[in-house]
Parts: structure tokens; C-alpha cells; sequence
């Protein structure tokens, strides 16, 4: 009995592993030298959860600054800095895939003033195949924290 007791446990902590193994965190050297850390949620299903997003001074992740968590519908599938606004200023996109069919894609601009992690312009419900960089470089050009003021289409011309 025991020994069945012991398999089990050790079915259950393997998966639990493989579930984390698959979860979603990546590091990122931004360029002002600080370190953005992108995570998907602990012990959340893969399709829908939350994401974080997280400064570090320096190049390590000793030293926390800020940070959000934000909702996801899908998997986070990559990070990338882009100069959304033309300025020269690079900011961190988040592209996160849908899990439900059609692959659609979406992507959150993060901008890192004074310390701090704001959430710039969004787009969501693209074409699988599109661009969310593209998309978000469209939207962005008015550089609106998001919640304030309104975006236009950010999907028109995405592919």
C-alpha cells in the first residue's frame, strides 16, 4: 500500500514539474541596463490566466523596482523591445496566442519611466499570422498610458 502510495505521489509531482517546465518566463536586458523578468502565473492553467511583468535594477534580479500583473487570455508566447512611437524609445511587448482555435494574437506595450511599469497601448483579436508589433506601433503613436484616452483601430492593416 505504501508503495502505491509513494508512485502516486511521485505521477503527481512529475507533472506538476512538466506543467512548470512548460509555464512561460523569459528575462530581458532592457536598455537603460535594468532587467524586465515576464513570468505567467504559478500553478494557473496554460490557456488563461495572468502574466507579470517585472524591473530590476542592474542585471540580475536582486534588487525588485516594480512591477504588474496582468490578465491573459492564452499563452505568452514572446517578448520583445520595439520603438513603438518612433522616438527612439524602446518598449517591452508582451504577444500572447490564444489557445482557442485560430491562434488569434495579442500584445501589450510596457513602458518603464521614474521606476515604475506602466501599461501602454494594446491590441488583441489579430489574424493569427499578423504582426502585433506592427499593430502596436499604429496604435502607439499617440503614446497614451493605457485606461486614458481612446486608441483607434488597432487592428486595421495588421497584416
Amino acid at each position: 500500500m505504501l508503495r502505491k502510495i509513494v508512485c502516486v505521489s511521485m505521477l503527481l509531482m512529475c507533472a506538476t514539474a512538466a506543467a512548470d517546465a512548460e509555464r512561460f518566463v523569459r528575462k530581458l536586458a532592457l536598455p537603460d541596463g535594468r532587467t524586465a523578468v515576464v513570468a505567467e502565473g504559478d500553478l494557473e492553467a496554460r490557456s488563461i490566466g495572468s502574466y507579470s511583468v517585472r524591473v530590476y535594477s542592474g542585471d540580475d534580479t536582486t534588487f525588485y523596482e516594480a512591477g504588474v500583473v496582468m490578465a491573459r487570455d492564452g499563452v505568452v508566447e514572446d517578448i520583445r523591445l520595439a520603438d513603438l512611437d518612433g522616438k527612439g524609445r524602446q518598449q517591452l511587448v508582451v504577444i500572447i496566442r490564444s489557445a482557442g482555435t485560430g491562434g488569434y494574437l495579442s500584445a501589450q506595450a510596457f513602458a518603464f519611466p521614474n521606476k515604475e511599469v506602466e501599461a501602454r497601448s494594446h491590441v488583441d483579436g489579430l489574424p493569427a499570422d499578423a504582426d502585433p508589433v506592427a499593430a502596436l506601433t499604429r496604435t502607439t503613436r499617440s503614446d497614451k498610458v493605457l485606461g486614458k484616452g481612446k486608441y483607434h483601430d488597432p487592428n486595421g492593416g495588421a497584416r
